[in-house]
């Protein structure tokens, strides 16, 4: 008569020697995935940039084409950077400029490495917005 373990254990003997396989192969995938992550994580980061140097121009123009010309570039720069995160808005730039009855703002941002605050890549990314110049009768 056979045992019960005796039909199982050439299978069960199988299954113990690939015991550790899923462990292994998790172990040498891990570096890809990490780097995807921080890839895809930086990504994220640039997109977000140009998202608030957008926001940043939009609102600069806002609020300075509702602001008198002498008081124009003040009122430009706070609110361009008044909705910035903390740390964007150390490296932000705003200028603003009047033409023709067209007010222009321009914002300029460094891009975070992988956390904001910390250290920049080399390049800035750039945020422009233009409005009419409202009349005061």
């Amino acid at each position: 008569m056979r045992s019960v373990g005796g039909e199982r254990g050439p299978a069960l003997r199988g299954r113990l020697r690939d015991s550790g396989q899923v462990t292994v192969e998790f172990l040498g995938m891990l570096p890809t995935i990490i780097v995807t992550l921080v890839v895809l994580w930086q990504l994220v980061l640039v997109g977000y940039t140009f998202t608030l140097a957008g926001n940043a121009a939009d609102e600069a123009v806002r609020a300075a084409t509702a602001a008198e010309r002498g008081a124009r570039q003040g009122a430009c720069e706070e609110a361009g950077r008044d909705k910035l995160p903390g740390a964007w808005e150390g490296g932000a730039g705003v200028d603003c400029g009047t033409a023709g009855g067209f007010v222009t703002a321009d914002v300029e941002i460094r891009v975070p490495i992988l956390f904001p605050g910390t250290v920049s890549f080399p390049f800035d990314v750039r945020g422009h917005a233009g409005a009419v110049e409202e009349e005061t009768d």
